[in-house]
């Protein structure tokens, strides 16, 4: 049996970008008037991608917006075709994309299940076998017999995901539409993809989400302008994505303070580069004393991504202290397991204890913490409630 679902070979997708011809009497006039002046541009969303994905992986495609993630999803999903290169896909392929793919407005919940199960080549008893489990799923059986067209997008989504999850593709697609629904409800995705995936079928998920991709994935494939730059795994792709993407400051040079105290530099780091939640991570400052200071306070503010307070502190926990002329290091550690998933940002404070700031919130790091293992026995790893809060201390539980 091929042991590959998915084979990509130098695959490449263009586009004309421009005015596009308009069959009415004005646009035709328009068009003559401006023939001259056209201007037209290839644009390639996708440029000689080629990779392999074996049966049963779980493979993240991850990059900025407008790397190419969903065109090369819908020429996965045979929904458009390449303009160069090939595809080979062992397997009853199922697609969930943007909303609106799939479904027939005009046609009810129920008839929309069925038709899609004949689509996948099921037969009519397969699919009626399926049926309870796949409205049950969704949450939407007072509405089963209304045209979808009348559904919410959230309601769309939540009966397009059960169904591509439920009809047992031997491949299944999914994009980053997940947004659309509820907290409650990605995390019945995220269970259900990670039951697929234990039936060893192939899932091949987009997703800007780097905490789901980490817990649901085993490969992990980086888009960046329409080429690959990373395939292989998920730790290493989810790297080379917040390199390419995020731009995390990890380190700041300067010369700030005053005629006694100047910040140099500052850095935080961690044993990896990924700053995992069961890694310690430390946070260093270095200072120029130019003389001699008496009840100096190093200290700096802990802030997540809403630029909400976390946390605050200082070095010696305000005792006075004598700094010494020259060069002067300081670091700090926040111990491993305090952290949850999300990304932070630490701000410097000198300052004279009880007399004067020096510099206030300078020196501006940034790092993002990943869950990489599940923690206490409350939930199971891909319950979001798992992650939620400020902190996510190692408590134990019998």
């Amino acid at each position: 049996m091929n042991q590959i679902a998915v084979s990509v070979k130098d695959v490449s997708k263009k586009y004309v970008i421009g005015k596009q011809k308009d069959g009415s009497l004005r646009g035709t006039l328009s068009s003559l008037l401006s023939a001259g002046n056209s201007t037209k541009e290839e644009f390639w969303a996708l440029k000689n991608v080629s990779f392999d994905i074996q049966r049963g992986d779980v493979v993240g495609i991850i990059g900025k917006n407008g790397a190419g993630k969903s065109t090369l999803l819908k020429i996965l999903s045979q929904i458009t075709r390449p303009a160069e290169g090939e595809i080979e896909i062992n397997g009853r392929v199922a697609s969930l994309l943007e909303v609106g793919t799939g479904f027939h407005p005009e046609l009810t919940g129920r008839e929309n299940i069925f038709l899609n199960g004949t689509i996948l080549g099921m037969t009519r008893k397969e699919v009626a076998s399926k049926f309870d489990e796949i409205v049950a799923f969704s949450g939407v059986e007072k509405f089963i017999d209304t045209p979808v067209k009348h559904y919410s997008s959230g309601m769309y989504v939540r009966l397009a995901f059960a169904v591509a999850a439920h009809l047992e593709p031997e491949i299944l697609i999914i994009d980053e539409v997940l947004a659309v629904g509820d907290a409650e409800f990605q995390k019945k995705c995220l269970g259900k993809m990670k039951d697929v995936a234990g039936e060893g079928r192939t899932v091949i998920f987009v997703s800007h989400n780097m905490q789901a991709v980490n817990l649901l994935c085993n490969k992990g494939i980086v888009l960046s302008q329409g080429t690959v730059i990373y395939n292989g795994e998920t730790i290493e792709a989810i790297k080379a994505y917040n390199n390419l993407s995020l731009n995390y400051q990890n380190s700041w040079s300067g010369n700030e303070g005053d005629e006694e105290v100047r910040l140099l530099r500052t850095a935080v780091y961690a044993e990896t580069e990924q700053f995992f939640n069961d890694e310690d991570i430390f946070i260093e400052i270095q200072l120029d004393v130019i003389r001699e200071v008496k009840n100096l306070v190093v200290g700096f503010h802990l802030y997540n991504e809403f630029d909400e307070p976390i946390a605050y502190t200082v070095s010696g926990d305000y005792h006075p202290r004598k700094i010494h002329p020259g060069i002067n290091d300081f670091k700090f550690k926040i111990p491993k397991h305090t952290l949850t998933k999300g990304s932070y940002f630490v701000k410097i404070d000198l300052g004279i204890h009880d007399v004067r700031f020096i510099t206030r919130e300078v020196g501006d790091l940034s790092f993002h913490v990943i869950i990489k293992e599940n923690i206490g026995c409350v939930y199971p790893v891909n319950d979001i409630r798992a992650y939620t809060g400020v902190f996510r201390p190692n408590w134990e539980c019998n």
